[in-house]
């Protein structure tokens, strides 16, 4: 960072402008960054999901009003 100090108020408002695009474009690479890592997790929990659901089905087991219980042929 070897740049010369601005000499006119068009040197510090370029200046300004430079620093000003630069965060601009680190705040989107960070907010693009962060978004991805969302969907990622998203689409893991909706696969953690799934497979709990097959394992409940697998198990004998049911969804019954908002509880999960053992189906109702297992309990004879």
């Amino acid at each position: 960072m070897a740049e010369a100090e601005p000499k006119t108020m068009q040197d510090l408002t370029s200046v300004v402008q430079t620093l000003l695009q630069q965060m601009q474009d680190k705040f989107q690479t960070m907010s693009d960054q962060i978004i991805g890592s969302i969907d990622d997790m998203s689409s893991h929990i909706d696969g953690l999901e799934k497979n709990i659901a097959d394992l409940m089905t697998q198990a004998g087991m049911e969804k019954l009003d908002g509880e999960s219980r053992i189906a109702a042929t297992q309990k004879t």
